[in-house]
């Protein structure tokens, strides 16, 4: 009876957030496939059924390819600055230096910053202080605003992506290393390994979980980056900058074509989830050999 009645206060407790959960994820989501169904311009009280014709539009568009490689090229560039240069600052923090603790909290303060605020003060850095200083030092690459370069564009925004989120990947890096246990670098360094030895060896499978979360986290934050190129390039030189999460605002909210951007935005969901699932079962498979 005890346990019954426990069983009950549980079930209640539950039903709070399983109804909050509905309301604001799973009936957004089924809605949003019964419209990316239709030609529901996203005012209209009118539309049609139209299967899955926008689906269709979808891959037979080559400005949806071209956004689908910029924003592919991108996520890639970002996933492998961000492993590689999180782990190298979070040795680097990890180490019992003078002013650790002040050295930590100054790396973090980018992290607490908008997204986009950092991209409309990094736009103005780019149109007016970077050319000059480019004249200055007459350096023909910098002498004129790189955002307005088909090529310095996306790595511009890609190096302002890394130094506003760099910190939180670092963080979870330095968390990581918290938990190699000391005697093991100890046994290693009696039996003669090297640095890169006890890296490979020792502190990189014990932070592999971690690596695993950075990645799912960076591959989400890569595929749908949107606040660093609206409020730096709109897109544009050309297009050059636009990827898929621009050009599905584009569509939705500039264009009118709702249905349409909503059948986007379930692909690209469903290209995430696909990807991120493939990830986790490689590391969880690599953990248990």
């Amino acid at each position: 009876m005890k346990k019954t009645r426990r069983n009950w206060t549980y079930f209640w407790f539950t039903v709070p957030g399983f109804l909050l959960y509905a309301f604001f994820f799973i009936t957004p989501v089924v809605l949003g496939i019964y419209y990316s169904l239709t030609d529901w311009n996203g005012i209209s009280q009118k539309y049609n059924l139209v299967g899955l014709e926008n689906y269709k539009k979808i891959f037979q568009t080559s400005q949806f390819i071209d956004s689908l490689s910029f924003t592919f090229k991108y996520t890639i560039l970002l996933i492998i600055f961000v492993i590689v240069l999180g782990i190298s600052i979070a040795l680097l923090l990890n180490r019992n230096i003078k002013g650790r603790s002040f050295f930590r909290a100054i790396y973090f303060i980018p992290a607490i910053l908008s997204l986009l605020t950092v991209g409309l003060i990094f736009n103005q850095i780019c149109y007016y202080i970077i050319p000059e200083i480019g004249k200055s030092l007459h350096i023909n690459i910098l002498s004129q605003n790189p955002l307005a370069d088909k090529t310095l564009a996306m790595w511009t925004i890609l190096f302002v992506n890394l130094w506003q989120g760099l910190a939180i990947p670092t963080l979870l890096f330095l968390a990581g290393l918290q938990s190699v246990p000391m005697d093991l670098y100890e046994v290693a360094t009696l039996d003669g390994a090297t640095n890169w030895e006890k890296f490979r060896y020792i502190t990189f499978p014990f932070i592999l979980p971690v690596v695993s979360v950075v990645f799912v986290l960076t591959l989400k934050s890569g595929l749908m980056v949107f606040d660093y190129i609206i409020s730096m390039t709109e897109g544009g030189p050309g297009n050059s900058t636009q990827s898929i999460a621009m050009l599905i605002y584009k569509h939705g909210f500039t264009q009118n074509k709702y249905a349409y951007s909503i059948a986007e935005a379930i692909v690209i969901g469903i290209i995430i989830a696909a990807i991120s699932a493939g990830q986790i079962y490689i590391t969880e498979k690599k953990k248990a050999v």
